[in-house]
């Protein structure tokens, strides 16, 4: 088999989030891949300006890169109970796409989140939201990286030796589901 395609999204857009951390440790314990980060950096979703504009270049390429990929990962903070605003935008954005990026795409999500519960409730939601596009999400091992101020070393690498092993399984899972 050829070197995998991951791609990485971070619900979190701050250069040096949390989230952008734990996709990228995704990455590095998933093995041998060539891993893109997803930039969710996109418009509102508007009704009026897909029509007036068409689906922006920006939405395109997101969906091109979900197209592409052998397997996604998804990494959400939890805003207020729930997935941040700038990643249900961009899976508006991509439903509205041709193709059907997401049918049949292995799938893994993940939280980290500053609370005790390490966006476990943003995580719900999520796999809520990625129903309707017939994924192949994985359903566990979850992990719920909490109090994530804490939780990675200079490195970027989570300090806790069980979240390594559960985020290291759930890619062992992942690597998996590609060849299925």
């Amino acid at each position: 088999m050829s070197v995998p395609t991951l791609l990485g999204i971070s619900g979190a857009l701050r250069r040096d989030a949390t989230n952008r951390k734990l996709i990228r440790e995704a990455a590095r314990l998933f093995g041998p891949c060539e891993f893109v980060e997803a930039d969710l950096n996109l418009p509102l979703y508007d009704a009026d300006l897909e029509e007036s504009e068409g689906i922006p270049p920006a939405v395109q390429r997101l969906a091109a890169q979900i197209a592409q990929a052998d397997a996604v990962v998804i990494s959400t903070p939890e805003y207020n109970k729930a997935p941040p605003g700038v990643l249900k935008n961009a899976l508006d954005w991509v439903s509205r796409t041709e193709g059907k990026p997401w049918l049949d795409k292995p799938v893994a999500v993940m939280s980290s989140a500053a609370g005790r519960a390490g966006g476990e409730r943003a995580q719900a939601i999520l796999r809520l939201c990625m129903v309707p596009f017939q994924t192949r999400l994985l359903q566990g091992p979850e992990l719920h990286v909490a109090h994530c101020e804490d939780a990675f070393d200079e490195n970027g690498h989570l300090k806790a030796a069980g979240y390594q092993r559960t985020l290291g399984r759930l890619m062992e899972r992942l690597r998996a589901e590609i060849g299925r």
